[in-house]
């Protein structure tokens, strides 16, 4: 595969990284500008967030987890050349896979609904990385 066809969906979970923590920023600057939250109390990192702004602030940290396993396995897989057409429809479904769990998130927050696309993305990476391991030490 191509390296663009390998970056793609990579670019666009940075893509959806960057937009939430844009949306983040905006949200609480305007959280402090409006007064609805002091900044000597969330300056070490208390919970005192409006809920909105909680919410958004979650699913941004989100993207810190399991999107690292994939940005590594996408390195991986280049610099190992097993980054096939397999590997770019699996990366296309995980990034699909956030971006619907950042949706629901973001939105309506249904705790099944967000856990099942959650579980899905985590099933999807989990493939991946196995699928990657057998490749590699079976060396096809």
């Amino acid at each position: 595969m191509s390296i663009a066809a390998v970056l793609a969906p990579v670019f666009v979970q940075i893509a959806l990284t960057f937009a939430l923590l844009i949306w983040m920023a905006r949200a609480r600057t305007g959280a402090v500008m409006r007064r609805e939250v002091r900044v000597s109390d969330i300056v070490l990192g208390q919970p005192a967030w409006p809920a909105r702004i909680t919410q958004i602030g979650n699913c941004y940290h989100n993207q810190l987890q399991l999107p690292v396993l994939f940005y590594v396995l996408a390195g991986f897989a280049i610099v190992t050349k097993k980054d096939d057409l397999l590997f770019v429809v699996t990366a296309w479904l995980f990034v699909l896979l956030r971006i619907a769990h950042a949706y629901v998130h973001t939105g309506s927050n249904n705790l099944r609904r967000r856990f099942n696309i959650f579980a899905g993305g985590l099933l999807v990476l989990a493939v991946m990385w196995a699928w990657f391991a057998v490749r590699i030490m079976a060396g096809i």
